[in-house]
């Protein structure tokens, strides 16, 4: 038989949460986690691997670290260096796992394996191959002397801070001392997952609608909250702690603990269990709620919540055989059989959302995001993997959503089927593959660069009107041909309407039983002019020009869910370029007085530059 001449995993020491929890007797037994990454046997001191380079350099000292080296001998033998608060190779090594764990995760629910965001190669004439392949996110454990860390998409790179805590109201902290943003797994995890979703969707960060960086925010936080449930030993003490109650706020249910103490919330930076009034959720909260984080936080507890009830309805015979009643937790300490096997469905249970949020993300619009919108895409891709909801996972997911107001538009009812995502006619459908490789790629560089050829491939085949009927251009959410919107980007050449591929993506998922379900991604664009004075924006679209410049961008297109089995287009998700009501909305959120709209308060518009650094301040 052959020995593996590598080992699948390297496991290392991280905080399971932060070093606050690590000065509280009831926690620091606990809190010493070890993860397990992928192997990277090429993996560099920084540590520099294949998706992530970590810089320690600290510009406020004028410090540069030295690069902790991984494969060292005694690091090997030892999982690395021990937590400390007070090593610089630590923290190297902490960012450098929780990290890799985050990118381990997408990978799993996406089938596919991540890229990062691609820059502009100026140099390239075509404006594909224009895109230049970014092999490595860049990551700085010490690069602000702030309470502040953020992702730079202009950078490439995760920014993470350090901070004095304040004298009074800091917790299990010490007055005064010094607070690392790169030592919180939550903090971490968010910020890799930033970087992940702008891979995914660069038209995220643009603000369309009030929940468009919200839902940035909520997603990271989501991330960051179920990866708690991937370290047992963390999960067993909370659970022995709340005697299996995961309905009541913990460590589990908190994000950044110390950071948020260190700032004097007198707890955790922000939580997935939101307040409840007379057993139940505020439903208009999310009304008024305009803030990033604030409206965000909604979200996160609706997922939370749907999460508990999940757990909760997986762990009630065993509940029932302590107390004699399956919604009662036990008043006494509980068996520590018992605490193993409620820990084991935690696990499970959070394991399984967190997959159900990852993979919406690819039944989502490619612009304009709304809370609804991923409602709809969370059943639909659910529903896609696992027909049979035999134990009620996406009732749950549901029914948490509708007790925070949170409604999709254009939906007869808040049942499963009438939230999936409208399939296809056969019929309209075309043989989209040709001329597309589909073939699996051994690596990530020959993986961008399939992606990039089948985009340029597949604008080929768009530009070709006669290819499509009006009917399914209009269901694409596209305006092509002579009857195109007046607004709508003309090419300067042609005076055809201009569409961007933005992105084509193969996954491959493998379903609880084993199915595969083998899959194109498509993601197309357009832009439009949008004008601030209502009067001056009718003028432009009757007369298709004015004397002023456009003040915003506005955009339709659609995501393009592609059987690869049967070849045929299995869901049109749009968001309608011609549509006049989203016009309007877009346009009353960003300039109106009396609107919601944060957008010129976060962004020069139009700008996408660094949303994260202001946002992201203080907490």
């Amino acid at each position: 038989m052959a020995l593996r001449s590598q080992p699948a995993f390297r496991r290392l020491q991280i905080y399971a949460f932060d070093p606050s929890a690590s000065t509280d007797l009831g926690t620091a037994t606990m809190n010493a986690a070890v993860v397990k990454i992928p192997w990277e046997k090429e993996l560099k001191p920084g540590p520099v691997g294949e998706y992530v380079e970590v810089i320690d350099v600290d510009p406020a000292s004028d410090a540069f670290y030295e690069p902790v080296n991984l494969n060292a001998p005694h690091l090997l033998a030892q999982d690395g260096f021990a937590p400390s608060e007070g090593n610089p190779q630590f923290h190297q090594q902490m960012v450098y796992a929780v990290a890799m764990s985050t990118i381990r995760n997408f990978e799993r629910a996406l089938g596919r394996r991540i890229l990062w965001p691609w820059r502009w190669a100026h140099d390239l004439p075509d404006s594909y191959q224009s895109k230049a392949y970014m092999p490595r996110l860049r990551i700085y454990p010490h690069a602000l002397r702030e309470a502040n860390a953020y992702y730079s998409p202009q950078k490439r790179a995760l920014l993470l801070g350090y901070f004095r805590a304040g004298l009074e109201d800091v917790g299990r902290n010490l007055p005064g001392g010094t607070v690392f943003a790169c030592l919180s797994h939550d903090i971490i995890a968010h910020e890799i997952s930033h970087a992940i979703l702008d891979g995914m969707h660069r038209l995220y960060l643009e603000p369309s609608n009030v929940d468009s960086l919200a839902f940035h925010e909520a997603f990271a936080d989501i991330v960051a909250l179920f990866q708690h449930f991937t370290m047992p030993e963390a999960v067993r003490h909370q659970i022995a702690t709340y005697r299996g109650d995961l309905s009541q706020r913990s460590l589990l249910s908190g994000l950044a603990l110390q950071f948020g103490q260190a700032i004097g919330k007198y707890g955790a930076l922000r939580d997935g269990i939101d307040k409840l009034k007379n057993g139940l959720p505020n439903a208009t909260a999310i009304l008024s709620a305009t803030e990033p984080h604030e409206r965000g936080s909604i979200l996160v507890a609706a997922v939370f919540d749907a999460f508990v009830a999940i757990y909760s309805s997986r762990i009630a015979d065993l509940i029932r055989l302590v107390t004699g009643d399956g919604s009662r937790f036990p008043s006494n300490d509980l068996h520590p059989d018992l605490v193993n096997r409620l820990t084991a469905e935690a696990n499970k249970s959070a394991r399984h959302v967190l997959r159900m949020c990852i993979r919406a993300l690819d039944y989502l619009p490619p612009v304009d995001i709304t809370f609804g919108d991923f409602l709809r895409a969370l059943i639909t891709a659910d529903h896609d993997l696992v027909e049979d909801d035999a134990r009620g996972y996406r009732i749950a997911v549901i029914e948490a959503f509708r007790r925070r107001g949170i409604y999709p538009k254009d939906c007869r009812s808040l049942a499963c089927d009438s939230l999936l995502w409208q399939q296809s006619d056969d019929d309209e459908a075309v043989d989209w593959l040709d001329g597309i490789n589909i073939s699996y790629m051994e690596t990530r560089a020959a993986l961008w660069r399939q992606s990039i050829d089948n985009a340029t491939a597949l604008y080929t085949r768009l530009t070709d009107s006669s290819k499509f009927s009006p009917a399914m251009v209009r269901r694409m959410g596209l305006s092509l041909g002579a009857n195109s919107s007046k607004t709508v980007r003309k090419s300067r050449q042609s005076g055809e309407s201009v569409i961007d591929v933005q992105s084509v993506r193969t996954t491959r998922r493998i379903g609880p039983d084993g199915e595969v379900l083998p899959q194109l991604v498509v993601e197309i664009t357009q832009e439009r002019r949008g004008y601030s004075d209502p009067e001056l924006q009718r003028d432009a679209d009757e007369k298709g020009r004015t004397s002023k410049r456009a003040d915003f961008v506005f955009r339709g297109g659609c995501t393009l869910i592609i059987d690869l089995q049967s070849r045929k287009i299995r869901y049109i998700i749009s968001k309608d370029i011609e549509s006049a009501e989203r016009l309007e909305a877009q346009r009353r959120y960003l300039f109106e007085k009396d609107s919601e709209s944060l957008g010129a308060t976060y962004f020069a518009l139009g700008s996408r530059d660094e949303p994260f650094a202001f946002l992201h301040r203080n907490g």
